[in-house]
């Protein structure tokens, strides 16, 4: 066998064919099943997104009012779920709580049948449908509160708003909500998506396939990155401030948060939507906010210094402009992101099993050979 070269972080290897989703980092393009981000940002919603990226494409009236249904009546909890998480620390991070919440799932729907397409298909339902219940009930249960009930009623955008802020979000935050969703819901093979990839490769549960992923996506340089930006704002903490912490992480070859991709080498397009959707807020309701104004001029200064070099505003630049804006704590963006890219982990996990291989790379190994064992009274 030959041994190919070898390239940290697999950059450029290709792991999988799939054909849910297409980026093109020199033109700015994503697609999901062939079809444009930003036609589905504005069309489509979360749910009939992940519909079309998990079983290829657009339903069918009867059949997106048929997923929905199912959705809205899957979504409560198992008491001893809740019981669980009020024994997690207060300040316990939400994604531990969700990865550990995840994996605890495949606990009471243990049946594997991964050859049956009404197991995949319950299973896809539940994980869609319970996981937002979560992240809303850890963020209620970790103040000392009830969880609160989700609503048949509502949307799952709406929804899952309502049971994070304890109030009927106004449809536009909701309208918004939903977009970032679509927006996150995929991109290719990530380093949360390969996890789940390898993870599924093995033929275990889709919970626990979902909880590697969440593991994976908790870290600063993959979903963590909303987070740092946020506080990245909150401590340049004015206009004024920008140019000269911009200057000292060039000189300095600091990362600069919320900029600067591993495939796209112009502005990441799901960042220009979540802009327009950050002044639509600001203009919906009238309030200015002088973390946006930092963004702005960040992404000015970022753009003279950096952008010939291909470093551009990433997705995690604007979108926790607006989940701060929709009023969801700040250590709270990254489980959002993880309940959007559920949809992607699960069309992954689905084409994994059409024609699955477990994954097993090969390495270099730069050690020594022929050691002799040293008796431990002569060591």
């Amino acid at each position: 066998m030959t041994v190919c070269e070898y390239r940290p972080g697999l950059e450029g290897i290709p792991a999988t064919q799939s054909s849910i989703s297409f980026v093109d980092g020199q033109r700015g393009v994503l697609e999901y099943r062939g079809m444009p981000i930003e036609e589905l940002a504005e069309q489509s919603t979360f749910i009939e997104t992940a519909y079309l990226l998990i079983w290829g494409e657009l339903p069918t009236k009867d059949e997106l009012d048929s997923f929905e249904h199912e959705i809205r009546h899957h979504r409560r909890l198992k008491y001893r779920i809740r019981d669980m998480m009020k024994c997690f620390p207060e300040g316990g991070h939400p994604m531990d709580a969700l990865q550990a919440c995840a994996a605890a799932l495949g606990l009471f729907y243990s049946r594997r049948a991964l050859d049956d397409p009404a197991y995949i298909r319950a299973a896809v339902v539940r994980l869609l449908a319970k996981i937002p219940t979560i992240v809303a009930a850890f963020q209620l249960m970790r103040k000392g509160n009830d969880p609160i009930q989700p609503r048949d009623d509502l949307d799952y955008s709406a929804n899952l708003l309502y049971m994070l802020t304890e109030t009927e979000p106004d449809p536009f935050a909701a309208h918004v909500f939903d977009v970032c969703l679509t927006l996150h819901a995929e991109h290719t093979i990530n380093a949360s998506t390969f996890s789940a990839m390898v993870t599924a490769s093995t033929l275990t549960d889709p919970y626990a396939v979902v909880a590697s992923a969440v593991g994976t996506l908790a870290g600063p340089l993959h979903g963590g990155a909303n987070e740092e930006v946020i506080l990245m704002l909150e401590d340049i903490g004015s206009v004024e401030n920008v140019r000269p912490y911009v200057e000292d992480c060039v000189e300095h070859k600091k990362k600069i948060m919320g900029f600067g991709h591993r495939v796209y080498k112009v502005k990441d397009p799901r960042a220009t939507i979540l802009q327009k959707l950050a002044e639509q807020l600001f203009e919906k309701y009238g309030e200015d906010d002088k973390y946006y104004d930092i963004a702005r001029e960040m992404e000015h200064v970022v753009n003279e210094k950096l952008g010939h070099k291909g470093i551009c505003a990433n997705v995690d630049f604007y979108s926790g402009l607006v989940y701060r804006k929709l009023g969801i704590p700040t250590d709270l963006f990254t489980p959002v992101f993880a309940i959007s890219r559920t949809a992607g982990w699960l069309a992954h996990w689905k084409e994994q099993l059409a024609e699955n291989r477990i994954f097993r790379p090969t390495q270099i190994y730069t050690g020594t050979h022929s050691i002799p064992y040293v008796s431990i009274h002569e060591r």
